[in-house]
């Protein structure tokens, strides 16, 4: 089966006074549709600076990103910006909800985008979906830490992406909560059969996925697909 994402020997390096670091080195791999890849590694091993290149957040500064087998490393952010809203979809760790928008507002809004006269309507099945249909007309500022990383997860469901790209979802989480996302993301990912690219530093969130990728040091240490 064709790859829906790929990293071929992808390096990035940032200039330190006279000095070339090096926080990826020549990372490939090949991740098929419908995969649930974790991305591991300790503080500084360069999961998540990774997961931006993956994700056409950021450029690599040698290698190349293929997307669906198309080459997105060189394109403008005018080409990356469709591809961002309707390809992928984003959970972050520090949630990144708007506050001026309340939940439902915040879960439509990328398909509101393009335009998506369905897009309230879809955006109330998916509130009702992970147990927030209350919420709807809540500001983040009134929600938990849990209830606004699922209402970051439906909004990186709407229009249905083919990859949800996932940093540290339950960083901010208590331990509870955090299985809670976890539970609720590997579910959607099944059901959905969306592909899930996770980067995170606990093992116990990492029992799910199907793969585990280990970084250290920039470079790839292990790549283990599980039963």
């Amino acid at each position: 089966m064709p790859a829906i994402l790929e990293a071929d020997q992808v390096t990035k390096t940032y200039a330190i006074g006279d000095r070339q670091i090096a926080v990826l080195d020549a990372v490939s791999f090949a991740v098929a549709p419908g995969e649930f890849v974790v991305i591991m590694g300790s503080s500084g091993s360069g999961k998540s600076t990774l997961l931006s290149l993956l994700s056409g957040l950021d450029r690599p500064s040698r290698g190349r990103i293929r997307i669906d087998g198309a080459d997105i490393t060189d394109w403008s952010e005018d080409q990356l910006a469709p591809i961002r809203n309707s390809t992928f979809g984003f959970v972050f760790q520090s949630f990144h909800l708007a506050p001026s928008l309340n939940a439902l507002e915040n879960i439509a809004f990328p398909a509101e985008l393009r335009r998506d006269r369905d897009a309230r309507s879809r955006a109330r099945a998916l509130l009702e979906r992970v147990g927030l249909a209350d919420r709807a007309t809540n500001f983040p500022h009134q929600l938990s830490g849990g209830e606004k990383q699922r209402v970051a997860i439906c909004r990186a469901l709407i229009n249905q992406p083919k990859i949800i790209f996932a940093d540290e979802p339950t960083g901010n989480l208590d331990s509870t909560n955090g299985a809670g996302i976890i539970d609720l993301l590997v579910q959607l990912h099944r059901e959905a059969q969306t592909t899930l690219v996770l980067v995170t530093h606990a093992l116990e969130v990492a029992d799910h996925a199907g793969r585990i990728i280990t970084l250290a040091d920039g470079k790839v240490v292990s790549d283990q697909r599980r039963a």
